[in-house]
């Protein structure tokens, strides 16, 4: 790799530092190529992503980065998982992780916030932004579904004693 090349991979890095909500970093000595492209597969189903860079590099990228604390896990067979959303990364490693020995999440960052092995786990148990979207929607649209039942219950109750009236004098 050459210097232009290295700059590029620096740069590249510094937006993902920058840029991601939640960054987890984890060593995958050992891993199949087969293994790897599940991770990214599932990262992708996840909008998250996975990047293998050299460590070096991702230390130069973290200088001046809100993330920056990041750095001391930078050692070894070391791949970085990432996304904007501040959940869906974590819950894309810890998924893996669970399913893979070999994959070993060593921290992270969020924001500014480093996050040791058991922050990550926190993390991930988290909600993600599409299932509080979820949540809000929903405690927003009950109370105008339990209003529209309210109004429409006396009428169907009307219509209901009415025919037992109804048929009570057909009987008759």
């Amino acid at each position: 790799m050459d210097r232009a090349q290295k700059e590029k991979v620096v740069e590249e890095l510094g937006q993902i530092f920058e840029s991601s909500g939640v960054v987890v970093v984890a060593h995958y000595e050992g891993l199949t190529v087969a293994e790897m492209q599940d991770l990214r597969a599932r990262a992708r189903g996840a909008e998250s992503s996975v990047r293998v860079a050299k460590n070096r590099l991702a230390k130069i990228a973290l200088e001046g980065k809100p993330c920056a604390s990041i750095a001391e896990f930078l050692s070894g067979m070391t791949v970085l998982t990432f996304s904007e959303d501040p959940v869906a990364a974590a819950k894309v490693a810890e998924g893996f992780a669970k399913d893979n020995k070999k994959f070993e999440i060593l921290g992270g960052a969020m924001g500014s916030d480093a996050l040791d092995r058991d922050g990550v786990k926190a993390v991930s148990d988290m909600p993600s932004r599409d299932e509080l979207i979820a949540q809000l929607a929903s405690c927003i649209g009950a109370p105008a579904s339990n209003i529209a039942g309210a109004i429409g219950a006396p009428a169907s109750n009307i219509a209901s004693i009415l025919s037992t009236i109804e048929e009570k004098a057909e009987a008759a």
